[in-house]
């Protein structure tokens, strides 16, 4: 890359919410790691998520050496967690395992996809708010490193599971009690994880005349000899920009941790803070800095212990998105271009695409914002008010809600989303029995699939009453 910005060959790095990779020439196409969007349309269609491995590499030790460092500087250590709900496949597993991050999943499918990657149990957590049997004896048979427990109920539940299927004097399971802070951070309610009025966790608030939930389970862990208390666990929301809230959450935390030991001579070894970093979805917008936060979080926990008298916890971490998100984008072909003009006179011009609500929800369902550009050419015409929308049989298909676009964008033209690494796939459906699009990974000018493109086949393998 020339001093300019500009890369040797003339062209020139979109920057932010983009990956590092992506890069338009002088003739206006886009390309991906060095991959023409061009080439990867026509070798593996359009929809699909693309996406850019050495960034996301990037990232993950980008989060793995800040807290590292931070955390060294305070005199405590750290394990950084991957959010496998965030998008998992083993490819991905693989990648971030490589670069010293361990992997959270959430359910049954995600724990068998890392393990199927070669992560060691060891290396993975277990959360869920409603984890079955099934999903608890998997993580004991393949000695998953901690499993959360998210109430009461699931304390005894993962107890009598575990004197079952070991017998009295087998190795307990080491746990986590997902405690909720009341600190509330970060997006939309929906992903607000920390408020009282929600599923996940045990409140931190005292009931009247006895303990808090927090306080009670994990008192009934340390006095169930099935289970080993490994530490307590909160997470307070995602897409979070201010990282006020993880100090207030830290204090809390680490006051339940105190109170613990107070009561029961019991002083957990770890304590982990959640994530949920905020990343850029837009031009303009200045994603949580790695540095930035894992000082402010190292710091604050050694302050409240200071101030509590307790020797300091090892700390866990999960990034969230801020590994894949900004790795990754949706490349779509444009469809039907639309001109409607609205109540106040403007016009609005609707780009459909070949996908939509199916492979982003997140538009349709929290009201997430997007950008957009055309990807396949260069373009001399006035940009225009548009919207990108999907192809699905809903008025609330929206994939980009509002952006400027070339005022002759047609179809044809190749369309990409910027920073949907995250969520898309992960969260993607068939809705309309549209396929899923495939995953692709792009890396040193070459390209391969992860995940393959559904197929009307697939769809029809699973509708099996054919009479």
């Amino acid at each position: 890359m020339t001093r300019d910005g500009a890369t040797a060959d003339g062209g020139t790095p979109l920057g932010l919410p983009w990956s590092t990779g992506v890069v338009r020439g002088t003739d206006g196409a886009v390309r991906v790691a060095g991959v023409d969007v061009r080439d990867l349309a026509a070798t593996h269609g359009t929809p699909a998520y693309v996406l850019d491995e050495a960034d996301l590499r990037a990232r993950a030790r980008a989060y793995r050496s800040a807290f590292e460092t931070a955390c060294a500087q305070v005199g405590t250590g750290v394990d950084v967690y991957y959010a496998g709900k965030a998008l998992l496949t083993r490819a991905v597993a693989r990648w971030v395992h490589a670069e010293g991050l361990r992997v959270d999943t959430a359910s049954g499918g995600e724990l068998a996809v890392a393990l199927a990657a070669g992560v060691p149990g060891a290396h993975l957590g277990l959360h869920g708010n409603n984890k079955s049997e099934d999903e608890l004896r998997t993580a004991l048979d393949t000695g998953v490193g901690r499993i959360i427990v998210d109430s009461l109920v699931e304390v005894d539940r993962l107890a009598d599971l575990v004197r079952a299927h070991r017998g009295d004097g087998g190795a307990p399971a080491p746990v986590m009690v997902r405690v909720t802070t009341g600190v509330h951070a970060g997006g939309h309610e929906f992903i607000s994880t920390a408020h009282e009025d929600q599923k996940f966790g045990l409140s931190l608030a005292a009931v009247p005349g006895g303990d808090s939930p927090a306080l009670t389970a994990l008192l009934r862990v340390v006095a169930r000899p099935e289970l080993r208390l490994l530490g307590i666990h909160s997470h307070i929301g995602s897409q979070i920009l201010d990282p006020s809230g993880f100090a207030v959450a830290a204090q809390r935390v680490l006051a339940l941790r105190a109170e613990l030991h107070a009561r029961t001579g019991v002083l957990v070894d770890e304590v982990d803070l959640g994530g949920g970093y905020g990343i850029a979805y837009l031009p303009g917008e200045v994603p949580l800095d790695p540095d930035r936060i894992a000082k402010e979080v190292a710091q604050a926990v050694a302050d409240a212990c200071r101030d509590l008298g307790q020797p300091l916890p090892r700390l866990s971490i999960e990034p969230g998105r801020a590994i894949v998100g900004p790795a990754g984008l949706t490349l779509y072909t444009v469809g039907t271009v639309k001109p409607v003009r609205l109540e106040d006179g403007r016009v609005r011009t609707y780009v459909s695409v070949d996908g939509g609500m199916s492979d982003n929800i997140r538009p349709a369902l929290y009201g997430a914002h997007y950008h957009a550009e055309v990807v396949s050419r260069t373009s001399d015409a006035a940009p225009v008010l548009a919207r990108v929308v999907g192809k699905h049989c809903e008025s609330g298909d929206v994939v980009v809600h509002e952006v400027r676009l070339p005022g002759d964008v047609r179809a044809g033209d190749l369309l990409a989303v910027a920073a949907t690494g995250a969520y898309g796939r992960s969260m993607s459906s068939n809705y309309n029995l549209l396929t899923r699009p495939p995953v692709v990974a792009v890396t040193a000018g070459e390209s391969r699939v992860l995940v393959r493109r559904e197929t009307v086949d697939d769809l029809l393998a699973l509708d099996v009453a054919a009479d």
